[in-house]
């Protein structure tokens, strides 16, 4: 994948998963390391809080609708929860207020985990909202599965 190739192939989706599955098992790692230290309300509170907010409007929403179609505004809701970026403002505001805890490692756990375990990356605007496959993606993956220039170089 580049700037100019946004699409990707089933083993270049799987190396990706395989690095948010390493950092999926620092965290977690840190996590169990100090496990009597962990405030269980706050850990329970920011695990849950990502999919309460981000997730679930939108499945609830996707499963009543008859045609599976739903408003943008799941899908911001979604991006914008499991992103990175808006996770780790979150981390850093709560040790401006309150400290470090160990309690904190259950946002990028959750967001590794999604990535890792269960292949969920940002959902663009043009994908069902549950995992459905696309047919443009399918027949995206088919083309790139007898590409003329990786035939003829590896000869």
């Amino acid at each position: 994948m580049d700037g100019q190739n946004l699409c990707q192939t089933p083993t270049t989706y799987r190396l990706l998963r395989l690095e948010y599955l390493f950092g999926l098992l620092v965290a977690a790692g840190f996590f169990l390391a100090h496990l009597h230290e962990v405030r269980w309300w706050v850990a329970a509170l920011l695990f849950l809080y990502v999919d309460v907010i981000g997730y679930l409007p939108g499945a609830l929403a996707y499963h009543r609708s008859p045609d599976r179609r739903i408003s943008r505004v799941y899908y911001v809701l979604y991006n914008t929860m499991h992103s990175l970026a808006v996770q780790g403002a979150v981390l850093g505001a709560w040790v401006l207020v309150s400290g470090w805890e160990w309690a904190l490692l259950v946002l990028p756990i959750h967001l590794f985990g999604d990535r890792a375990l269960f292949g969920n990356f940002v959902k663009p605007f043009t994908v069902s909202f549950e995992p459905r496959p696309h047919p443009a993606v399918q027949s995206a993956l088919r083309d790139f599965a007898t590409v003329p220039w990786y035939r003829a170089a590896a000869r």
